[in-house]
């Protein structure tokens, strides 16, 4: 049997097995955590007390996908299970090399190491200067970007090659040990050259929503001299005593999806399996919803989140790039992340949306029977959705000419955010010819 200890802070949150025999995972709490003034479950799904009737199967199932949903993803936990020695399914191996940096408030210790991680080993930062970044990021076909001192330092979900820092006056660190923590995500742009203005593109749909009032991670565009995004970590809060962790969950840890889940249409777009529709969604993302203390406030943070989505033409937004702080209170909507105007880069991708605005999978599809579809699906007033679509819309037209010029003042190319204006622009004078329709519908009207 496998045991690691899960913390939170220096607070042992409880136990992480796993019999290989059986191959079932289990989590114990701490008697102290189940006492403590700031307890908090891990997920929805994985609540201080086990539900009644739940089987050691159904457990191991919620346990495992937890967990696993804190990996990362793609060639990048390749990386990290050959860096580590083990396999990308050995989800023990895997959290004993990345876990104690992982998103949110926890960290992951084999049970030997009794000391709480935020105060055992002592404080080590080891600078990651410009010019290292650099050669790095031009030496990735030799070295994985996220392997650095022979130690795998990604332990964040995502495709995209990314390594967490602690920024410290604007120098950057790799931390270990002490009571600091990264604090910043750096994501240089993706190898593929069609990708290469990835950083720009993320960071201008950052921004853009922060300029429009939705609550957005801040992002940095720096060249050293190739574009990297810095992102600001909205789960980590520095103080006089260090950096605080805060616990967040995914889409998909909230919903207790496994990974594999994080698209509305998870077995795929072909006739055969459209109709299969087990993913994360929308409807599913708002029912979480009704778990948060300020509930009319997160649902139209949310309803911003999945119009904004549309407008700019992020059709890669899944379940795994919707997060919630999770405390004692539940669920409260986190800051937007991960946002991109696909059709703005130079490569082909797929114009499916990730999740369905009602029954729509794409903007072609987009009418405003779909919109009130939406609405219905998720529990929304039709008019709300049409009044925060127009405005949106509006808002997003109205500061766009002065957005790009501080934008390219920002060392956006100047081609890079001419053709995410067009793009974002277009869409957005397409939507709004839907708002008066939606408005429209009623309830009666879907039967």
């Amino acid at each position: 049997m496998a045991t690691l200890n899960v913390w939170a802070g220096d607070d042992l949150m409880g136990v992480l097995g796993h019999d290989p025999q059986a191959n079932r995972f289990s989590f114990d709490y701490s008697a102290e955590w189940r006492q403590a003034d700031e307890r908090f479950p891990l997920s929805p799904l994985l609540p201080l007390q086990r539900p009644a009737g739940e089987t050691a199967e159904q457990h191991s199932a919620q346990v495992r996908q937890f967990f696993e949903n804190l990996l990362p993803e793609g060639e990048a936990l390749d990386h990290a299970a050959q860096t580590a020695g083990t396999t990308r399914s050995n989800l023990v191996g895997l959290l004993i090399a990345i876990g104690k940096e992982t998103a949110g408030a926890l960290r992951v210790t084999l049970v030997d190491d009794h000391a709480a991680p935020a105060t055992a080993g002592g404080e080590h930062l080891r600078e990651i200067t410009p010019a290292q970044l650099s050669e790095r990021i031009r030496g990735r076909e030799d070295i994985p970007f996220s392997v650095w001192d022979a130690k795998v330092r990604l332990s964040i979900a995502g495709h995209q090659d990314k390594i967490a820092v602690y920024d410290r006056g604007g120098r950057w660190y790799l931390v270990e040990g002490g009571r600091l923590a990264s604090t910043e995500i750096v994501k240089p742009a993706p190898m593929r050259k069609q990708l290469a203005t990835l950083p720009a593109n993320e960071h201008l749909c950052m921004q853009l929503a922060r300029r429009v009032g939705l609550q957005a991670a801040q992002t940095r565009l720096v060249h050293v001299p190739e574009p990297v995004l810095l992102v600001r970590r909205f789960d980590r809060v520095e103080t006089d005593a260090g950096v605080r962790r805060l616990h967040i969950v995914d889409g998909c840890q909230a919903l207790g999806l496994a990974v594999s889940m994080k698209y509305e249409r998870a077995y795929g777009d072909t006739a055969e399996v459209a109709h299969l529709r087990e993913g994360a969604s929308l409807p599913k993302l708002f029912s979480l919803v009704d778990q948060s203390p300020l509930p009319a406030v997160d649902r139209l943070g949310l309803l911003r989140w999945a119009i904004f989505q549309v407008l700019i033409g992020n059709t890669d937004a899944h379940g795994k790039n919707v997060s919630f702080f999770c405390d004692g209170r539940g669920l409260r909507l986190a800051p937007a992340y991960d946002m991109v105007c696909m059709d703005a880069l130079d490569a082909s991708f797929s114009h499916t949306y990730a999740m369905a605005i009602g029954d729509a999978f794409s903007e072609d599809a987009l009418t405003p029977y779909e919109w009130a579809h939406f609405g219905r699906l998720c529990k929304l007033p039709f008019r709300l959705v049409a009044h925060e679509l127009d405005g949106l819309a509006g808002q997003v037209i109205a500061v766009m000419d002065a957005f790009l010029a501080d934008m390219i003042g920002q060392s956006v190319p100047t081609a890079v955010a001419h053709r995410f204006q067009e793009r974002v622009l277009a869409r957005c004078l397409r939507q709004r010819e839907h708002v008066r329709q939606i408005a429209r519908f009623k309830r009666a009207d879907f039967g």
